[in-house]
C-alpha cells in the first residue's frame, strides 16, 4: 500500500522506571528515555534529525528552559521547542501537535519526552536533605496550570484532586442510583484486574496482584485519603518515572529504514474541555466533554470501539475510569481491559506524564499484536480529555487539538446564606487517616451552586455512612466560609 510520505508515525518509544532513590533528576532522565526511545526506532542518527523537542511540564523541579537544556544534552539544535502546561492530557496535545506539523511538511521528526522524581524528593526531604538540581529558573516561575482556583475553591479548601473528584463520584453515584457500598464493591472489582496487568509490567511502579476488597477495604496500609477513595484506587504520585517518544514522517523513516511492522499511527484524536470548576457544571457527575472527545477521535480515526484490541483509560480516580466507559459504551469489566501499563494507581502516575508512559505501552502492544489501541488523557479535575486512536493501519483523519465546549456553566454564588440541596460531597482525611472536614457543592432553590464545608463530627460521621446528595442542608457563612448543617 503506498503511503503519504509526510503521514507521521511514531518510530520510537520508551519508558523507564528508577526504584532506588535518591535517583536521577529530572533533566537525566529525560536525556535516558530520549536515548532509550531513539534505540528503540533502530534509526541511527534520529536524534540528530529532529525539528522539535517538546517536554511535559514536570512537578519536580523548575528549570531555566526545559527544551533547550535536553536539546543541550543531547546535542541537538532543533528549530521548535515546546514546555507543556500541567495537564494529563499535555503528552497527547504535544504528539498531536507533532502529527499535525509533520502531516503539513513543517517538520520531518519530533520528540517528545517527560519525567518526574518526586519520590527521589521525598527521599531527599526524609533525609533532610535539599534538593540541589541542575539548572534552576531564577526567579521560580508560577505554577504551570492555564488558570487558577475559582477563590471559592480555596476558600473552602477544593482544590486538590483527591476532593474534586471524590465530590464527582458522589454525584455520579446518585445519579445512577448506586448505594454507598455498590460504589465500593463495583470500584474494587473494575480496578482489581489493572493491579494483575501491573504485576507483569516491568515498569510499574507497583507490582502486586491485589482483590478487590484488598483495594477498598480501609485498614492501615490503605487510609481513606478523600471519602469515598482509599489510597490504593487513587494514582500514585511519588514516583521516578520517567517517558519518550519520538514521531516522524512516513518519508524520513523509509530513509532511515525503519520497518514498517514498527510503526504505529496516530489514527484519529480530539481534545474537549468541560466547565473548569466543579461546581459549575451542570451535571457534577458526567462529562459530556469527555462523551465529544470520544465520538469526534472514533469518526476521525474511522474505526469504532469493536475495532480496537486494547484500551488505556486515563485512571486517577474511580470516576474518570467510569466516565471514559460512560463515554464510550464500555463496560467497566470489559475483557479486553482498562489498561495496558496498569493504570496510574499502580503503574505509577508520574504527574502529566502519564500518557507519555500509556502511549509506548500502547505502541508496545500494537507492534505486537496489529490493530487499533485506545488511549485517552484527563487533565484538571476531570477537566480537559484527549482521545487517540493508535493504529498499525495508517489512514482516518489527524485533526486538531482545538478544545470542543460542551456546556454553559452554572453560577457560583459567593456568600449564600440558607436553604440549600446537596449536589455532590466528599471528606477529607489527614495523613493518619483520621476525618477532617466535610467539602459540598449544593444547589441553591433560586439557581446557582455554592460551596460549604462540613465541621461537626458528628455529621462528618453521617456523610461516611448514609447517602447525602439529595439532601437538604442549610448554609451559614463564617467568613468567607459556608458552613452546611442539617
Amino acid at each position: 500500500m503506498s503511503v503519504d510520505p509526510r503521514t507521521p508515525c511514531l518510530i520510537g518509544v520508551a519508558q523507564h522506571t528508577v526504584r532506588e532513590q535518591p535517583g536521577p533528576e529530572p533533566l537525566d532522565l529525560w536525556e535516558l528515555a530520549a536515548r532509550e526511545a531513539a534505540a528503540d526506532a533502530g534509526a541511527p542518527g534520529v536524534l540528530e534529525r529532529l525539528d522539535s523537542i517538546q517536554v511535559v511540564y514536570t512537578e519536580s523541579w523548575q528549570y531555566d528552559d526545559p527544551a533547550a537544556r535536553l536539546a543541550e544534552r543531547l546535542g541537538v539544535a532543533p528549530r521548535h521547542r515546546a514546555y507543556s502546561t500541567v495537564s494529563g492530557t499535555a503528552p497527547q496535545l504535544l504528539l498531536g501537535e507533532a502529527a499535525g506539523r509533520i502531516a503539513a511538511g513543517e517538520m520531518d521528526a519530533a520528540l517528545v519526552a517527560g519525567a518526574e522524581a518526586l519520590a527521589t524528593r521525598r527521599a531527599l526531604r526524609l533525609a533532610g536533605e535539599r534538593v540541589r538540581w541542575s539548572h534552576p529558573a531564577v526567579p521560580r516561575p508560577p505554577y504551570g496550570w492555564e488558570r487558577p482556583p475559582h477563590p471559592d475553591e480555596l476558600a473552602h479548601e477544593l482544590f486538590l484532586p483527591v476532593h474534586t473528584y471524590a465530590i464527582m463520584e458522589t454525584a455520579r453515584r446518585a445519579a445512577d442510583r448506586e448505594s454507598l457500598e455498590e460504589e465500593r464493591s463495583g470500584r474494587g472489582r473494575m480496578m482489581a484486574p489493572m493491579t494483575e496487568v501491573a504485576a507483569a509490567n516491568p515498569h510499574a511502579w507497583h507490582r502486586e496482584v491485589r482483590t478487590p476488597q484488598e483495594l477498598v477495604t480501609v485498614s492501615r496500609d490503605n487510609r481513606t485519603v478523600g471519602w469515598p477513595y482509599t489510597r490504593r484506587t487513587v494514582a500514585v504520585m511519588e514516583v521516578d518515572q520517567a517517558a519518550a517518544a519520538i514521531m516522524v514522517s512516513t518519508g524520513l523513516a523509509d530513509r532511515l529504514g525503519v520497518p514498517r511492522d514498527r510503526r504505529v499511527h496516530l489514527r484519529g484524536w480530539a481534545y474537549a474541555e468541560d466547565t473548569w470548576e466543579v461546581a459549575a457544571r451542570p451535571e457534577p457527575g458526567s462529562s459530556p466533554a469527555m462523551k465529544a472527545a470520544a465520538r469526534r477521535a472514533f469518526a476521525r480515526a474511522g474505526v469504532g470501539l469493536d475495532d480496537v484490541g486494547a484500551l488505556d483509560l486515563y485512571s486517577c480516580f474511580a470516576i474518570a475510569l467510569r466516565s471514559a466507559c460512560a463515554a464510550t459504551g464500555l463496560d467497566p469489566l470489559d475483557p479486553r481491559g482498562l489498561t495496558v501499563t496498569g493504570g496510574l494507581p499502580y503503574a505509577g502516575g508520574p504527574g502529566s506524564d502519564y500518557v507519555l508512559h500509556s502511549t509506548a505501552a500502547m505502541a508496545g502492544r500494537l507492534r505486537a499484536a496489529p490493530g487499533h489501541g485506545l488511549v485517552t488523557g484527563v487533565g484538571m479535575h476531570l477537566t480537559k480529555h484527549t482521545y487517540a486512536i493508535w493504529s498499525t493501519e495508517p489512514g482516518g483523519s489527524l485533526g486538531d487539538g482545538e478544545p470542543v465546549h460542551t456546556a454553559e456553566p452554572v453560577p457560583i454564588v459567593t456568600g449564600y446564606e440558607g436553604a440549600a440541596t446537596v449536589a455532590g460531597y466528599t471528606v477529607a482525611h489527614g495523613r493518619d487517616g483520621a476525618a477532617d472536614r466535610g467539602v459540598l457543592i449544593a444547589d441553591l432553590p433560586g439557581g446557582g451552586r455554592a460551596h460549604a464545608q462540613l465541621r461537626h463530627p458528628d455529621l462528618i460521621a453521617e456523610a461516611e455512612s448514609r447517602e447525602l446528595v439529595g439532601r437538604k442542608v442549610r448554609l451559614a457563612a463564617d467568613g468567607p466560609v459556608n458552613v452546611a448543617t442539617w
